[in-house]
Parts: structure tokens; C-alpha cells; sequence
């Protein structure tokens, strides 16, 4: 049992759309990603996926509406629902991701932004 610094944590990489886990609780995990501009269209048939803004401003893109989550601020994707994590204007954005160890990161989807192993850091 330890304290974790998120902005200690962000520091510790660069890479754009890939998380990193800092904790596991029961069969979740917690990651941490910076984002920046536009993710892939995906969705997870068996999981839910919450993003909690720690820094900047998220475009949660779904096919009917796009939900706006500011710094401070979380939303809850629900499993089945497809979606696509976007930046404005070329935005740095860190978020913190709760989700199941068997959420695939693309969900249904294969691209060059899928990580099949998140680092521990």
C-alpha cells in the first residue's frame, strides 16, 4: 500500500493513446494515457470504460451526439456503445481509465494505435 502521485506518474512517459497501469483493484485495472487528437471508432461488447479528465479537455465521440468532458470531470462509456476519444485543436489531454484486466484497448478494432500490453508503472 502506497500513495501515487498521478502528475508523477504522467511524467514518467510520452506516448500518445497508450496506458499505463498503476493499480489493480479486484478485476480492475487503473491506467493512466495522454491523448492527443483522434482515436479509433471501437467499442467493448463486455465492458464498461470510465475517463476521468485529469488535465485538458476531451471530446467523447458517440455516433447520435458528442459529450464534452472538462478538467475534473468523468464519463462512463457503456459496454456495447461505440465511441471515439478525441482532442481539440492538437490538445494534450491526460485521463485516468478505470476498467476490466480484459478490456481490450481498440475493443473490436485493430489498428496502429492498439497496445495488447499496458506498462506498469
Amino acid at each position: 500500500m502506497q500513495t501515487i502521485n498521478l502528475e508523477e506518474k504522467f511524467s514518467t512517459f510520452k506516448k500518445h493513446w497508450h496506458p499505463h497501469q498503476i493499480a489493480v483493484v479486484d478485476n480492475m485495472q487503473v491506467l493512466l494515457a495522454k491523448l492527443k487528437d483522434e482515436f479509433v471508432w471501437h467499442k467493448h461488447e463486455e465492458e464498461d470504460e470510465l475517463f476521468f479528465v485529469q488535465k485538458g479537455t476531451l471530446e467523447m465521440h458517440f455516433r447520435d451526439k458528442v459529450e464534452i468532458v472538462s478538467e475534473g470531470e468523468l464519463i462512463v462509456v457503456p459496454k456495447g456503445v461505440e465511441h471515439c476519444p478525441k482532442t481539440q485543436n492538437g490538445e494534450e489531454v491526460h485521463v485516468l481509465l478505470f476498467e476490466k484486466l480484459s478490456t481490450k484497448h481498440t475493443g473490436n478494432v485493430t489498428s496502429e494505435k492498439t497496445f495488447s500490453e499496458y506498462p506498469k508503472i
